[in-house]
């Protein structure tokens, strides 16, 4: 999936052959286009930036046999002109013409001024339930009304969890996740940092493995922290207007499983993660990857993990 500044947007198929508890190699077997409304394809960035797409997140549903991807939407300045796109979650075929769409919520989309979602932290994440019944959407920071974003000196800005029905296609709750700050200052103080979900991962009983990433200029490496979500007694906020000026709610639990920095080696812009297949011991293995952005300073990285019980 990706945000193509040049041509038009599209997704991979790919093969990741795993021997010995390694991966040997990964085979791309397949690209198709996606396809909007019209089931035309989405314009390059650079082209029509009021037709171009933002793919953050891909799933397959079983028993579908469809795929459903989300846009991040966009609010920025493109070509001399202020652009408002509302990100979306679709439903396509695998060859990736249009099906159907879910119905966004109100409080998630991109408006004028300083209300509803921020550019660059809507939609990021989404997975469905092992029955399919439910999508569950998140966001990657917090929307204006829900306060701050994550900054190196502000810890536990609130992001949204957005449960679906995914026959109806429309929100039935929604739950706070709270961030970390920032893992490092930025250098100099006033150039680009972020931390937020970039993606999440149900895997039974309201838990989540939640990726939550950390970039700040003047540090190479991402920090990419794996933590276990329990949305088991939160609370819906769906009604909540900001969860910034009203934390009369239970968001969910969060608990540390993993800091990739501990691998001690480069960690780029991870913003995936799944179930592998099963390994050698009986364990389950899970597969976490990073997007490269098209970018030659970026790495593309494969990570293979294996699930201790």
């Amino acid at each position: 999936m990706t945000l193509s500044e040049t041509s038009a947007s599209r997704f991979y198929t790919a093969a990741i052959d795993i021997s010995n508890n390694k991966i040997d190699s990964v085979r791309f077997v397949d690209v198709a286009t996606l396809k909007n409304i019209q089931n035309d394809t989405f314009t390059a960035l650079k082209l029509l930036p009021e037709h171009a797409a933002d793919p953050e997140s891909i799933r397959f549903n079983r028993k579908t046999k469809m795929l459903v991807w989300s846009s991040e939407g966009d609010k920025a300045l493109r070509s001399g002109r202020m652009v408002y796109q509302n990100p979306w979650i679709y439903e396509m075929d695998l060859q990736g013409h249009f099906k159907d769409s879910f119905l966004i919520p109100a409080n998630l989309l991109m408006y004028k001024g300083d209300s509803g979602a921020r550019e660059n932290d809507a939609l990021e994440g989404i997975s469905y339930t092992p029955d399919h019944k439910h999508l569950w959407a998140s966001m990657e920071g917090s929307t204006y009304e829900d306060g701050p974003l994550a900054s190196a000196t502000y810890a536990n800005a609130p992001v949204r969890f957005t449960k679906f029905d995914s026959k109806a296609k429309t929100a039935v709750a929604q739950y706070g996740y709270l961030l970390d700050a920032i893992a490092t200052a930025p250098v100099p103080a006033s150039a680009f940092s972020i931390n937020g979900v970039s993606e999440n991962l149900y895997i039974g009983n309201n838990k989540f493995l939640v990726l939550e990433r950390s970039f700040s200029t003047g540090f190479p490496s991402c920090v990419i922290k794996i933590y276990l979500a329990d949305f088991s007694k939160s609370t819906d906020v769906s009604k909540i207007k900001s969860l910034y000026q009203n934390k009369q709610y239970i968001p969910a639990t969060k608990t540390l499983l993993f800091n990739l920095t501990t691998l001690d080696r480069h960690i780029d812009n991870v913003e995936g993660i799944t179930i592998g297949p099963m390994l050698p011991n009986g364990r389950q293995s899970l597969v976490v990857i990073a997007d490269n952005n098209f970018n030659k300073l970026e790495k593309q990285q494969l990570f293979l993990f294996e699930i201790i019980p």
